[in-house]
């Protein structure tokens, strides 16, 4: 048996009065995902360690089944994995989103929908005035980019962008973690890595709105590009690959647009299969989503199909943008695949989830259960008839946790 997951990520939500007390996934119109739960078994996931952050890199390194507690770096080193850059041993590496800050507060997480052709002048303009023997900074895609720091020590407290806006950011500078153990020997202490991150936040903010880039924003009162943000660093992590931990994996591959998914899989031993318009936001190539991961599943045994606009339409708040996404998830990725599949006579195992919810009107990750289902020609049902936040209370996996998703998953 092949087996895919389909994860929205943020899909899943709170009870809004703007939708007579539903949740997104309650309101919307998915019938496909419906079928998959009318027909399948649904539960619920705790998908963030006790003592975590509710990120995405957390949340999905749990998904596919590993204790965080022994293999997470932090995002940075997801990062460069994706972006192609081999970190060395005394390398710190940070993910760098590029942001707006307006009136002394964090406007937008995403510099404005920064896009990669833009991000990257900016990116090439701060190595040319910040970059050194122990700075760079390293292009990804969009606002999203790669910081690394020759040297530089990991015990230092970041506020991740995504989960203050509308906050004062000089409030949320990064400092030192007290007392933390520190597993190798470093140039930099933390104290002296954190002064370096500020610094480079605060001369950034100089150095941003005086390139041409930023200039043409002002000009039309649009949103500018305006300061780096730094968080999330760690070192080079140790996982055992998919395949190694889970014999029933020959082969398999990962389908994101975004850089920390595609990391992961690096690191799982995941082929990255790249889809042209995948954007990680709603107008993202949904269709050559869908049929990358068919195609993918021809060859392999397992594919991780991840799809990042929901996260982002409730991080900007939303609403009616994050149902379309949740809507498109459903109707042009989990339909043509559940048709397509379920005519092969190789039977394929399907689950669908958030990796955390995002609700639309916190605009942050929270560290909540998410609901899911998993279907396969000739599962039997539980009682569960809709796939949404409260009809997976009642599916019969109950609570898993953590790994148990993964475990549960692979013995079909």
């Amino acid at each position: 048996m092949k087996h895919i997951i389909i994860l929205g990520d943020g899909m899943a939500d709170h009870p809004v009065a703007r939708l007579q007390g539903k949740t997104l996934l309650q309101h919307a119109n998915t019938p496909y995902m419906d079928l998959l739960a009318r027909n399948g078994r649904c539960g619920r996931l705790i998908t963030i360690p006790e003592g975590f952050q509710p990120g995405s890199e957390v949340a999905n390194t749990a998904i596919l089944g590993y204790d965080l507690n022994r293999v997470y770096q932090g995002r940075g080193p997801l990062e460069a994995a994706s972006i192609g850059y081999e970190m060395q041993p005394d390398d710190l590496a940070l993910r760098c989103n590029i942001i707006t800050l307006e009136e002394g507060k964090i406007l937008t997480h995403n510099g404005g929908n920064l896009q990669t052709a833009d991000a990257d002048k900016l990116i090439e303009y701060l190595n040319e005035h910040l970059g050194n023997e122990r700075v760079r900074f390293v292009t990804g895609i969009q606002y999203r980019h790669l910081l690394v720091i020759r040297g530089g020590n990991k015990n230092v407290e970041y506020a991740p962008p995504h989960d203050h806006p509308n906050e004062a950011w000089a409030q949320l500078l990064p400092r030192p973690i007290e007392n933390a153990d520190n597993e190798k020997a470093t140039e930099l202490t933390a104290q002296e890595t954190a002064e370096l991150v500020r610094k480079l936040i605060i001369d950034s903010q100089k150095l941003l709105p005086q390139h041409p880039y930023n200039k043409e924003k002002a000009l039309h009162g649009e949103r500018q590009a305006n300061s780096i943000w730094p968080w999330s660093g760690g070192y080079r992590p140790s996982m055992e690959t998919l395949p190694h931990r889970y014999p029933q994996i020959k082969s398999g591959a990962v389908i994101s647009a975004v850089d920390l998914i595609r990391g992961i899989g690096h690191y799982a031993g995941l082929q990255n299969i790249i889809v042209e318009g995948a954007t990680g936001l709603a107008d993202t190539n949904y269709e050559g989503k869908a049929a990358a991961a068919i195609e993918a599943l021809r060859n392999n045994d397992f594919v991780f199909l991840h799809i990042e606009a929901s996260d982002e339409a409730g991080h900007d708040g939303e609403l009616d943008l994050k149902l379309q996404t949740i809507e498109n998830l459903d109707q042009r990725i989990v339909k043509p695949i559940y048709e397509e599949v379920s005519r092969w006579n190789e039977p394929v195992c399907i689950a669908v989830l958030p990796d955390h919810p995002t609700p639309v009107e916190m605009r942050i990750h929270v560290d909540e259960p998410v609901p899911f289902l998993i279907w396969h020609r000739g599962i039997e049902p539980d009682q569960v008839q809709r796939y949404d936040e409260l009809s997976c209370v009642n599916g019969s996996y109950g609570m898993l946790r953590l790994e148990q998703f993964m475990q549960e998953f692979m013995k079909y």
